[in-house]
């Protein structure tokens, strides 16, 4: 647990400084501490630093990992769970009974599936994020938008699947994320992350909504920061190398 707090106080710390450096309020920012591969121990120990937002690759982890804490804490906990994997059709109820928020939403047939679940069980509103490619990487899901500030039919695409979500019962539309590629200069991840704020900025007047940004993980938060995220998904920074 020590070390675990440490760990976040310097990401907190890292946090209110890249802020800082863009002029704005660190408590825009939501910290989403991923515990994927982590025992439920682990998280418990997050927990008791302070720790209340917490993401999962895997759907069938985080829903096994929500009853065993509710079990122990309450149901009350305080705990907003995310889904920040892509999800594969098979595994949408999972997301749909044990989530808060799914981060990776990368095709409409799982939203619909999603909306079918959550309209079973009269659960609140899942909020969702598109996933968008703008690096124009091959090994990256999402909506391509590679050339969304040239290409009308990238745009149209992204509007039409942001409306769609709005439409949807059971969901509620929160914006857009994506991950900047690995190992490349510092000027490629910041533009992967402005390119992604500017194509929000536009969706923002499209579907008449603010939107919120998931964007940075443990090598590139602070760029994202700067870039304008509203939520940072930052694992091995607190935790360590994943096991």
């Amino acid at each position: 647990m020590n070390d675990i707090l440490e760990h976040y106080t310097a990401v907190t710390h890292q946090i209110d400084q890249a802020a800082e450096r863009a002029g704005r309020a660190a408590d825009e920012i939501t910290l989403v501490a991923v515990t994927k591969t982590w025992p439920v121990e682990t998280l418990l120990a997050a927990y008791e630093v302070g720790m209340r937002h917490f993401g999962e690759n895997r759907a069938e982890e985080m829903a096994a990992k929500r009853t065993a804490v509710d079990d122990i804490l309450g149901p009350d906990n305080g705990i907003i769970w995310h889904q920040i994997g892509t999800l594969q059709s098979r595994k949408t109820n999972l997301v749909a009974d044990h989530a808060d928020m799914f981060h990776a939403l990368d095709r409409l047939k799982i939203a619909q599936r999603l909306s079918n679940r959550l309209m079973q069980t009269a659960h609140a509103p899942l909020p969702i994020f598109l996933e968008v490619n703008v690096s124009g990487e091959a090994s990256k899901s999402g909506w391509d938008m590679r050339e969304w500030e040239q290409n009308e039919t990238q745009r149209d695409n992204l509007r039409t699947a942001a409306q769609t979500i709005l439409d949807m019962p059971g969901l509620s539309f929160a914006g857009l994320m994506t991950m900047a590629p690995w190992g490349v200069a510092e000027a490629e991840i910041r533009n992967v992350f402005r390119r992604t704020r500017e194509l929000g900025q536009w969706l923002e007047t499209a579907v008449s909504q603010p939107l919120d940004y998931s964007m940075g993980m443990t090598d590139d938060f602070e760029i994202a920061i700067e870039e304008g995220a509203t939520y940072i998904r930052v694992g091995r920074a607190i935790f360590g190398s994943r096991r």
